[in-house]
């Protein structure tokens, strides 16, 4: 792994019994890369996303993450250097736990405030990341009382707390009406922008909540890579057509690109 590859993804692979479900699969992302995972429902792009997350361990194969192997490592702390944001860490935030914790409580990897203490850091960049992602005004809120909107944006600043080395999100526009999703979209788009931010991989099955900036995709199909590279070249009419299995065109405008069904 050379100094800049932030993760390595080698012949994995997953078994559920008889059937292989994912791989093998190969790709490599780098720093100051934005990697989109995209694909139809059941392609195995929620499965890969736990690998990189290090929530469940391939069959086979090898996977190394900031210069550590999995497997040969502790998880705990090299999840610290990974942000998460996605249904595998929304699903366990407590209701009536208030914004601001929600987002400073990623200081100690930890859900739900306790006996934690934080500096006047922790609590800076917390208000820091609320206000980029247009939420500051609701700190004191329970979480249990945002819209999905208002959630996700919590949930992304939540898993930048920790100034993460790599980012994972899983739809984070998933759900959100038109102007939500745009909004969203916008401030995370001004947000990668930064030289600084992490190298990040996005899972979506809609090429409309590809956000601006995004360098490289990846396309899976019946859990194998149909097509990865760079993005202008990897989300085109042809490829998109050939994993959902029906003729789609695909525009590109302003740096977005969209999806509609051919006659």
């Amino acid at each position: 792994m050379s100094s800049n590859t932030v993760l390595e993804v080698a012949d994995i692979s997953v078994r559920r019994g008889e059937k292989t479900i994912l791989g093998p699969i190969n790709f490599t992302v780098h720093t100051g890369e934005r990697w989109v995972v995209l694909g139809p429902n059941g392609a195995g792009k929620s499965t890969l996303l736990q690998i990189l997350a290090t929530k469940i361990f391939p069959t086979t194969g090898t996977v190394k993450i900031l210069d550590k192997t999995m497997g040969e490592v502790d998880l705990f702390e090299l999840r610290t250097r990974i942000g998460l944001c996605g249904t595998i860490v929304a699903e366990d935030i407590p209701g009536d736990e208030k914004v601001r914790d929600v987002v400073l409580t990623a200081a100690y990897a930890v859900l739900g405030r306790w006996n934690e203490v934080y500096d006047l850091w922790d609590e800076s960049r917390a208000i820091a990341l609320l206000t980029t992602f247009g939420v500051r005004e609701l700190g004191d809120r329970f979480y249990s009382t945002l819209s999905e909107g208002e959630r996700k944006r919590v949930q992304i600043a939540r898993a930048l707390m920790t100034d993460p080395e790599l980012l994972l999100l899983d739809e984070p526009a998933g759900g959100l009406d038109v102007g939500g999703r745009e909004d969203l979209l916008r401030r995370f788009a001004d947000f990668s922008a930064d030289p600084t931010a992490p190298a990040t991989v996005l899972v979506t099955h809609h090429i409309e909540e590809i956000p601006v900036g995004t360098t490289h995709a990846l396309l899976l199909k019946n859990g194998l890579i149909a097509v990865s590279g760079p993005v202008d070249q990897v989300i085109t009419s042809e490829h998109v057509s050939a994993i959902f299995d029906t003729p789609i065109e695909v525009s590109w405008v302003s740096g977005r690109f969209f999806a509609r069904a051919w006659k």
